[in-house]
């Protein structure tokens, strides 16, 4: 997003994301589940809406603990599809605790979610789309791209002028390996 550089200075939900999280390289489990969770919640609607929802997001699923969202059941999901601070749609919500037991699987298999992108590091963007296509649900193409952007695995979440990307690269993101 070449003009999130612009808009999101000073703005009471876009700056600190922009600031300190947005393409910055990201190793914790449920930090890595969470950006896909909110990524996948974004689908067809504004970031806005759903930087606004985090703190709601963070309640509804436990914190992004991915042990105890794998575990969540029919009245776990039926209390989440009535919960109006969150995105209430049946398919991000299924979406969310299915990946949550792929991730468990990929946790017991390479150790981490964090390892496994490891692992399939460097792709370019269309193999990344290809599997996580055929690893998570809801999944598409910019989800992925956005997710990947979002914790330091593509380039181009910030322009080269903003301040923020030399603090990026100074963290040693993986695309600039």
């Amino acid at each position: 997003m070449a003009d999130y550089c612009d808009q999101a200075p000073d703005h009471p939900f876009h700056g600190p994301y922009h600031d300190r999280e947005y393409g910055f390289p990201v190793n914790d489990d449920a930090v890595l589940f969470e950006r896909l969770i909110l990524e996948i919640n974004q689908a067809g609607l504004s970031w806005l809406t759903v930087l606004k929802k985090r703190s709601a997001f963070q309640a509804a699923f436990a914190g992004f603990d991915i042990d105890r969202v794998a575990a969540y059941n029919d009245s776990d999901r039926a209390r989440l599809l009535d919960d109006a601070s969150i995105i209430r749609n049946r398919l991000k919500v299924d979406a969310t605790i299915h990946n949550a037991q792929v991730i468990k699987s990929l946790q017991a298999e390479h150790g981490s979610f964090h390892a496994w992108l490891e692992a399939h590091h460097p792709l370019p963007l269309g193999d990344w789309v290809k599997l996580f296509k055929r690893t998570f649900r809801f999944t598409g193409p910019e989800i992925v791209n956005e997710f990947l952007m979002s914790t330091g695995y593509l380039p181009g979440a910030h322009r080269d002028d903003c301040p923020v990307q030399a603090r990026i690269l100074a963290s040693g993101p993986p695309w600039a390996r």
